[in-house]
């Protein structure tokens, strides 16, 4: 009797690859993250990305923006770091909560298992106990996301007391599966300008510190504004102790969607496949991401759009990530309109005077993003009356959709005494005020990750300027906000011509506002914030709308 041998399914051993800095912060280990995730995708393989934020705070949400950049909300409502959006729209997928975590959220998670008895009475300790947290939590995402390769930033530059416990974490894993962890160290080498000479010695003691704690990296991408030359690859192979083919020059981009294209031709892809033993993975295909950056690169017609915001003042800075999301929504939306984008930062505060508001012909359309807050109101709404009356394509955004609420009861209701709750309590009429469960968190002070977050459905009026952009009559986006429109001044908004597009499904929440077509070519406003699912290779049908609009405008 012929014998035979039952086959089992070899279980999945999943790769990390952990991404850390050295010399100085801000050098992009966001976007290489992203990038390298992005060339590991194009192999054919599940690939995740997390991001570790070595601050106490337990989310970003309560973080001034102009010192941290924009909150980005994922799909389930945490509040978190702008690298999750470079991740979503690098990889084109929803990414969950577990891929984020901060100090503030290991320490709480560690504590609050204390305090349930979780440690079984035991001592609890910063080191284990802290790293093997972190360490649970990547395996956690790894784990919900069925990932071959998990991508893990570690925010900060090694050295630094804030990210010890994660470098802990790294050398952790890193002795327990030896053949399944990476290490990838974004480097900055500067070139002084009265030296003339670009110096690897900042890179060389970085290496050094990050091995004081156990961990050596196995590429090194040097950062720096012009190619790393042959020489000084193999000074820092020679005194990093890594292999030359693994330096890997990365110089300053046009833009941030070249990297990945970058990055496969130096073969970062290839070479991380044969540290962590990948096999079967030859074959890359990037042909739609390169079709995507060929369209970024057109050259053909453009379209102007202005960005009226409240953090454009002289004297602030990262301003541009303030609002991150939005400007690259627009430029995807753009681009697949074949149009290059030519957009400009207006402060709201300029608009007080509304002699400025000439200036806003200069452009084919406006956007008013979201925001908190009295800063800048009056402009705004000087400017969204501006643009409804000299039909200039106007989208507004959250904060946006609720100033143009205002300015339609105040100048075409003639409603007096018109304010926002959150502005004025005590004005006579609160076209927009706070939801009923929000009120009590704000008497109490519960501010952290409290507001009504994350993904919700709106359903669409049939014919709208909204319907006819998603071409649906149902939508899930994401929310962030605590205030809403007062429904006790719908009937004599919608008398007066404002259209309530879209609503929550029992239609107590007016989720989208606009005027007809017929009377203003795109006066559209959103309470959610739609940007944050627009992706490189797939635009959001809305900002697509409104550029579209707004070029026709032109």
């Amino acid at each position: 009797m012929k014998k035979t041998t039952k086959k089992t399914s070899r279980k999945k051993t999943p790769k990390f690859i952990f991404v850390v800095g050295g010399v100085m912060s801000g050098v992009g280990k966001g976007v290489a993250s992203s990038s390298i995730a992005t060339i590991l995708q194009a192999r054919g393989l599940s690939v995740t990305a997390i991001k570790i934020d070595p601050y106490i705070n337990v989310d970003a949400g309560t973080m001034n923006p102009t010192e941290h950049g924009e909150v980005f909300v994922l799909k389930d409502g945490l509040e978190t770091d702008q690298d999750m959006g470079n991740y979503e729209r690098f990889l084109n997928t929803d990414l969950p909560a577990i891929n984020y975590m901060t100090t503030g959220s290991v320490y709480l998670s560690v504590i609050e298992k204390e305090r349930h008895l979780g440690y079984q009475g035991r001592n609890v300790q910063v080191v284990p106990d802290i790293p093997d947290e972190v360490i649970r939590r990547i395996k956690a995402a790894q784990a919900e996301a069925n990932a071959d390769v998990v991508l893990i930033e570690v925010g900060g530059t090694v050295g630094e007391y804030e990210n010890i416990l994660f470098i802990e974490a790294i050398r952790s894993l890193k002795s327990d599966c030896p053949d399944d962890v990476a290490v990838v160290m974004l480097s900055y080498l500067p070139v002084p300008g009265s030296v003339g000479e670009m110096k690897t010695k900042p890179t060389q003691h970085a290496v050094r510190v990050l091995g004081s704690s156990g961990v050596a990296p196995d590429i090194i991408i040097a950062r720096s504004k012009v190619a790393v030359d042959e020489k000084r690859k193999e000074k820092i192979a020679k005194f990093c102790n890594v292999r030359k083919e693994n330096v890997i020059s990365a110089p300053d981009m046009d833009s941030i969607y070249d990297i990945p294209e970058e990055y496969e031709k130096a073969g970062v892809s290839r070479r991380l496949c044969d540290i962590l033993g990948i096999r079967n993975h030859t074959t890359v295909d990037l042909k739609a991401w390169k079709r995507f950056v060929r369209q970024s690169k057109n050259t053909g017609q453009t379209v102007k759009i202005a960005v009226v915001g409240k953090y454009f003042n002289s004297g602030d800075f990262i301003l541009s990530d303030v609002y991150i999301s939005i400007l690259e929504a627009i430029k995807f939306s753009a681009y697949k309109l074949g149009l290059m984008p030519q957009i400009t930062y207006l402060s709201a505060a300029d608009f007080t005077d509304k002699k400025q508001l000439k200036e806003l012909k200069k452009y084919d359309g406006v956007l008013v993003p979201g925001g908190f807050g009295s800063t800048g109101i009056e402009g705004k709404l000087n400017v969204i009356e501006y643009v409804r009356k000299q039909k200039i394509p106007y989208f507004g955004i959250c904060y946006g959709m609720k100033l143009m609420v205002l300015e339609y009861a105040q100048n075409v209701l003639k409603l007096k005494q018109v304010s926002t709750e959150e502005i004025n309590p005590r004005a006579k009429h609160l076209v927009v005020g706070i939801m009923n469960d929000q009120r009590e968190k704000v008497r109490s002070g519960d501010m952290g990750g409290s507001m009504r977050l994350g993904q919700y459905e709106a359903v669409l009026k049939k014919g709208s300027q909204a319907q006819k952009a998603y071409k649906s009559y149902a939508v899930l986006e994401r929310h962030r906000h605590r205030y809403e429109v007062n429904n006790e001044y719908v009937p004599a908004l919608l008398e007066k011509g404002l259209v309530f597009s879209g609503t929550s499904p029992d239609g107590n929440l007016m989720e989208i506002a606009e005027l007809p077509s017929t009377q203003h070519p795109f006066f559209v406003g959103v309470q959610f914030h739609p940007e944050l699912q627009a992706r490189p290779l797939d635009p959001h049908p809305l900002f697509t709308a409104f550029v579209k609009a707004s070029y026709e405008h032109k």
